[in-house]
């Protein structure tokens, strides 16, 4: 028969917010689709754009967070805008997508097949009608390296023509999971599980309530003593088969697939807020010491040496202006260098290392947040450039500025230009200015925002910050391989601190 797809299925079950109820379902393997609208019947050769959500692994669905069913991840506008197809779709989050024993028992990448098993459906859907030809492009959400470890595993050759990566990639410092007993043991420890044999383990908890399963893992978001990212403990592993090695190693698998990386400029906001809470209120202070201890907290593979050099090189402009406002960037700056723009500047050269026929592209989206209790000198925040990407100001206009709808066509412009050609300049939609491509020599950027014009076209950006942490940072000698704190038990709230490996 026919299926009348008007709603959305339930998302994958997940914790909701204050982690201490779950919702959505394990029933929740389902494709969205959007085609353009307004025309008596679809072209049968659109490309195909597919939506990876992000929310670190944990949360998140293909839909997107809602407001009175008006969904953030609705294609409607970029398929009629950019007159391509969209296509989003669930996967398993936490420990039910990414829960591993480490070995053979547990390898832990159940959800990392979600997505090529999800563009295998469509594919051949889609050839079954013969009417469209194979997905062509991934999108992928912040806080979700997903993309681009995608276009590293060896299973999706062929799969994927272009790729997006929106501030994440799979040389981010939490994409990967060096330590997944550590996590499993404290999920075995809240159900009730066998810790000492990893089969048994295993065994138990495939028997588990899913619901159980997934309130026994708490995100704490207060009162961390380290870094927020070192509470990450689901997301993927190296299982020496989907991701059959480091992925700095794997970029060889992406030599075809087309390529834009870009950031936000203030990405890192979000999670130095959790991590320093004072950064947004006026009255409260950042002090040396406040960041020192940050910066420990995310350069623990190099112990002390690698803590101060770090230190100094981001106060040093403290010399010239050492006001409050300045001290609160530079705490932005750090985390968003640490946590989205190195690697993803890291992850271009190594795709233009690699690349035989694809072309690379990269950008950085600069416009700034319009959440009204943020300090006014916070940029754009990670996530902020969603809504544009999604034509928000076109579907909900009363909410926006002329400005913001510019910056929405502008996206969906070169966003769905480069899903059609492999080049964000040429297709469907007109663009502003010219978009060159990235070299290693050149270090070509876009800055996307508000006025885009022949200035748009950057160079090196924070190229100084780069040398220091591919080399200066990378040649002091490790003191702690898998760079994370060196003491494993639990806090006082009952949630694990970061493990190790000599635990």
């Amino acid at each position: 028969g026919t299926l009348k797809a008007k709603d959305f299925k339930k998302r994958c079950l997940q914790a909701t917010i204050t982690q201490d109820n779950t919702y959505g379902s394990e029933d929740c393997l389902y494709l969205n689709i959007w085609v353009p609208q307004g025309k008596k019947e679809v072209s049968r050769n659109l490309p195909v754009m597919i939506w990876i959500y992000g929310g670190a692994f944990l949360m998140g669905s293909g839909q997107g967070a809602n407001v009175l069913k008006n969904y953030l991840y609705d294609g409607e506008e970029i398929a009629t805008r950019g007159n391509v197809i969209v296509v989003t779709f669930n996967y398993r989050v936490g420990p039910l997508g990414f829960l591993s024993t480490g070995d053979a028992n547990l390898p832990g990448v159940l959800a990392s097949w979600d997505p090529p098993c999800a563009i295998l459906g469509l594919d051949r859907g889609l050839h079954m009608e013969d009417a469209l030809p194979p997905p062509q492009s991934l999108m992928g959400s912040p806080t979700c390296p997903s993309v681009s470890l995608q276009t590293l595993t060896p299973y999706n050759k062929g799969l994927i023509r272009r790729a997006i990566s929106q501030s994440g990639v799979a040389l981010t410092p939490w994409a990967i999971q060096k330590n997944p007993l550590f996590w499993a043991k404290q999920i075995a420890k809240k159900v009730g599980c066998p810790l000492d044999d990893t089969a048994r383990m295993a065994k138990c908890m495939k028997v588990t309530d899913p619901r159980a399963l997934t309130l026994a893992y708490k995100m704490p978001l207060a009162g961390m003593e380290y870094p927020m990212l070192h509470y990450l403990g689901f997301v993927p592993v190296v299982d020496g088969d989907f991701i059959p090695d480091d992925p700095i190693n794997l970029f060889a698998n992406a030599a075809d697939i087309d390529y834009i990386a870009g950031t936000n400029n203030m990405d890192g906001h979000i999670f130095a807020s959790i991590d320093m809470p004072a950064i947004n209120k006026d009255k409260q202070t950042v002090t040396g010491e406040d960041f020192f201890k940050l910066v420990s907290g995310l350069t623990f593979a190099k112990g002390p040496r690698g803590a101060n050099a770090t230190f100094d090189l981001y106060t040093a402009p403290w010399a010239e202006d050492s006001s409050q406002e300045a001290k609160k960037k530079t705490v932005v700056d750090f985390e968003t260098d640490v946590l989205f723009l190195m690697p993803t500047k890291m992850a271009v050269a190594q795709h233009r290392a690699n690349a035989k026929s694809a072309r690379t592209y990269t950008y950085l989206f600069s416009h700034p947040s319009r959440m009204p209790v943020y300090p006014k000198w916070v940029g754009a925040d990670h996530a902020d450039d969603l809504q544009y990407v999604f034509g928000k100001p076109f579907a909900t206009p009363l909410g926006y500025r002329a400005q913001d709808r510019t910056v929405s066509q502008t996206m969906i412009a070169y966003w769905t230009n480069f899903a059609r050609t492999g080049d964000p300049n040429q297709g469907h939609s007109a663009v502003p200015t010219q978009w060159e491509p990235y070299t290693q020599e050149n270090g070509n950027y876009l800055e996307i925002n508000k006025k885009m014009d022949g200035q748009s076209m950057k160079q090196h950006l924070r190229s100084s910050y780069l040398q220091y942490w591919t080399q200066t940072y990378q040649a002091l000698p490790t003191v702690n391989e898998d760079g994370l704190p060196r003491c494993p038990s639990d806090n006082s709230e009952g949630n694990p601190v970061p493990p190790s490996d000599d635990s």
